[in-house]
């Protein structure tokens, strides 16, 4: 009898040691499918955009960057379900859900307030706006993800406070040095090291 109860409490306890250890794996596992390619695919319409932005008339400056955030979820998007598949790590992951749900909110803000601003007429604070919450999204989901997302981040994070406190600097010039050149040099070398 003793024997039998020894063996059942035995057989509970490494139950729950293998119940531990696959929560533990599933938390530790990192978010690896943030595609370096997309990224410099991201940052390169970033740059075109400046460029088409730098030449068109002014009121064409939101819908020029506007259509250039469009184009670059539709690619990041796109080639972060190409990674994903390629190294075996669905979206709905554990990671790739905590990634996703922490990137969010800052670019849900980032769409209510770029209404907000234009409703008031001060699209000059756009810029900053897009680059601070940007820049933040990526900081906050990078803690799910490669190190590279966050640093990325913080680069961009860093851009929009310059934004913010030197309105006289070029938005098109900051823009492509948050948008486009953060994503070029960080997803080549998240390309590098991590893959695609």
């Amino acid at each position: 009898m003793l024997t039998k109860i020894t063996t059942q409490l035995r057989e509970a306890r490494a139950s729950d040691d293998l119940e531990f250890i696959r929560h533990f794996m599933e938390h530790a596992v990192r978010f690896n499918a943030v595609p370096g390619v997309g990224l410099m695919l991201m940052g390169a319409s970033a740059v075109a955009a400046a460029g088409i932005a730098a030449v068109a008339p002014p009121h064409l400056w939101l819908a020029i960057w506007v259509s250039d955030a469009f184009l670059a979820f539709a690619v990041g998007l796109c080639t972060m379900f190409a990674k994903a598949r390629s190294v075996n790590m669905p979206i709905n992951s554990r990671s790739g859900q905590s990634f996703v749900l922490s990137f969010a909110p800052p670019i849900l803000v980032g769409i209510v307030a770029t209404i907000g601003v234009v409703g008031r007429g001060a699209e000059e604070l756009l810029p900053a706006v897009w680059l601070s919450l940007y820049g933040l999204a990526a900081v906050t989901a990078g803690a799910f993800s490669v190190r590279l997302v966050s640093i990325m981040g913080a680069v961009v994070l860093s851009v929009g406070c310059v934004a913010f406190l030197a309105p006289t600097l070029s938005a098109d010039v900051l823009m492509v040095i948050g948008f486009g050149a953060a994503h070029l040099g960080f997803g080549a070398a998240i390309a590098r090291r991590h893959g695609g």
